[in-house]
């Protein structure tokens, strides 16, 4: 064996579906060869007990013709644990003999004890190379999410009137969410949320650039439709492939209420009013997927009391151990069971935990966004306002009677007030005929259709708001009741109640929009008794 030409396979595994061919570069020259999976050689291989003759071999197999060209004559296959892992090739013999049956047997003996240690490398090697991988992948991920937070909003917009609150919890794999609040010209705000596809440092920066599309183009377009367009224009030419953003962008006017949207394929946004969870749908493909794209634009109002939860896949896309997904219809539920602002989102994780239950791996970013209207935005934008405690905020059905069970609701959240008897029957009996009012002629007494009563404790007011579904209507000027003219016909009782009303509080305002009719009812705390203050509607 001292006079043959060798080869000998490389220290490292093979692909599953092939087997790599390396041999020592003297003196037996065979360049690396990788046998593919439909090769008829790689059969002969995997199934000799010995060395293999090449010169025998009948095949129509590169590999073979590889192998012959190279001057290869003997195959040793090394197997380990019944798997093949690589070969030792062998040239001609130096005194030009044949192999013997006793070099073929040590051949074989040296294959056996060689083939383990072989595998023993190979093993060694994929464990540097997978740690190599690991370091690098944690490496890449520490950056995404250094890139992901740097670019998050550092603190909430603070809006007189409004609640803001966001919340953002990375999964183990970073992901692409992403939301922002832009100044807008007017006092206007910009709401942004989105989510890109992938993982990793490539969707962090994709992130990072779609906000600073957005960001750049909301200032000088602010029309919402018009900066998803933009937007869409300049990543589409830029996008990695197969990568694409969803997004959503509202502009919200906090004077009126005002919401704005325009939608590019993200979830859809939640409304949570008087007469439900609502969802404000807007059609549009997601950001750099297609050219010159557009986007349909909406709008809505946020009446005092509403709120709006902005939302990416993370929460609802949420599941537990039996596989079970938390799913958009609970979600909406509990809209409809929680009050908005700073509150729900701790209520909306709570419900999250409760579903996932304990050691819940979190598949994907949640990203959630809510902004809620102070049921006294309206009145504080006009001078009634003042540092406020809620006292009580309460619904009921629009069934005629049902004025009682306000009046109650109302006695019971000023009790503490130690209010004097008068003044306590003046409250009960403005808040009586309003709520009357608000079942009779705002809800055409629909018993589905609620009544929302919230009581509000300023500095040195009382303050009850009474909100319908009928929608803004203007008040005419209330006639002042005349029984003879009642008795004779030339008077109609309607209006009595407003007549009522306004001389039973110190102040008056009539606020809404085109689904929301609110009455503010204040009552001065100081100086009980006090004659009435200009009512305005």
């Amino acid at each position: 064996m001292r006079n043959t030409r060798r080869g000998l396979l490389r220290g490292r595994r093979p692909a599953p579906d092939a087997v790599t061919v390396a041999s020592a570069p003297v003196p037996l020259v065979v360049p690396d060869l990788d046998i593919a999976p439909n090769d008829p050689l790689l059969p002969v291989f995997q199934e000799a007990s010995g060395p293999v003759d090449i010169s025998a071999l009948d095949l129509d197999s590169p590999a073979l013709r590889q192998m012959r060209a190279a001057g290869v004559m003997l195959v040793v296959p090394l197997v380990a644990s019944g798997e093949l892992i690589g070969l030792l090739n062998l040239g001609p013999r130096l005194s030009d003999q044949d192999y013997s049956s006793d070099d073929r047997k040590l051949l074989e003996n040296l294959a056996a004890q060689a083939a383990p240690a072989v595998r023993v490398a190979q093993l060694v090697r994929e464990q540097q190379a997978e740690a190599r991988t690991r370091e690098r992948l944690q490496q890449e991920l520490q950056v995404a999410r250094l890139i992901q937070q740097h670019f998050l909003p550092s603190d909430v917009p603070h809006l007189p009137g409004w609640e803001v609150a966001a919340h953002y919890e990375p999964a183990r794999a970073v992901g692409g969410d992403f939301y922002d609040f832009i100044e807008l010209p007017q006092g206007q705000l910009g709401l942004v949320i989105g989510d890109v596809t992938d993982k990793g440092v490539p969707a962090a920066l994709v992130m990072s650039a779609t906000r600073t599309l957005v960001r750049a183009s909301a200032q000088r377009l602010v029309a919402p439709g018009a900066v998803l367009e933009r937007a869409n224009d300049v990543l589409v030419n830029d996008i990695p492939p197969n990568m694409f953003v969803t997004c959503l962008y509202a502009v919200l006017e906090p004077a009126t209420g005002r919401l704005r949207y325009a939608n590019a394929g993200h979830n859809v946004p939640y409304l949570t009013t008087a007469r439900g969870v609502l969802e404000l749908r807007a059609r549009g493909m997601p950001l750099g997927l297609m050219p010159d794209m557009k986007y349909e634009e909406h709008e809505a109002t946020l009446a005092p009391g509403d709120h709006i939860l902005l939302h990416t896949d993370g929460l609802a896309e949420a599941h537990n151990s039996d596989r079970d997904m938390f799913g958009f219809p609970r979600l909406k539920r509990l809209l409809a069971e929680y009050a908005g602002g700073s509150e729900l989102i701790p209520r909306l994780l709570a419900e999250l935990h409760d579903f996932t239950g304990t050691g819940w791996e979190q598949e994907d970013d949640v990203t959630l966004v809510t902004v809620r209207r102070s049921t006294s935005s309206a009145a504080s934008a006009n001078g009634t306002g003042g540092a406020e405690r809620v006292l009580a905020d309460f619904s009921l059905s629009s069934k005629p009677g049902n004025e009682r069970l306000a009046i109650d609701g109302v006695v019971e959240a000023i009790r503490d007030l130690g209010l004097p008897a008068r003044r306590l029957e003046r409250i009960k009996t403005a808040v009586g005929e309003a709520t009357m009012n608000a079942i009779e002629h705002g809800n055409q007494n629909r018993p589905e259709l609620a009544v929302v009563v919230r009581i509000v404790a300023l500095a040195t007011d009382l303050r009850v708001d009474i909100t319908d579904l009928g929608g803004y209507r203007p008040i005419a000027e209330a006639e002042t009741p005349d029984l003879e003219a009642k008795l004779a016909g030339t008077q109609q009782a309607r209006g009595w109640g407003l007549f009522l009303i306004k001389n039973m509080v110190d102040e008056m305002e009539i606020t809404g929009d085109n689904d929301h009719h609110t009455i503010h009812l204040t009552f001065h705390l100081e100086g009980k008794g006090a004659p009435n203050a200009t009512t305005t509607i």
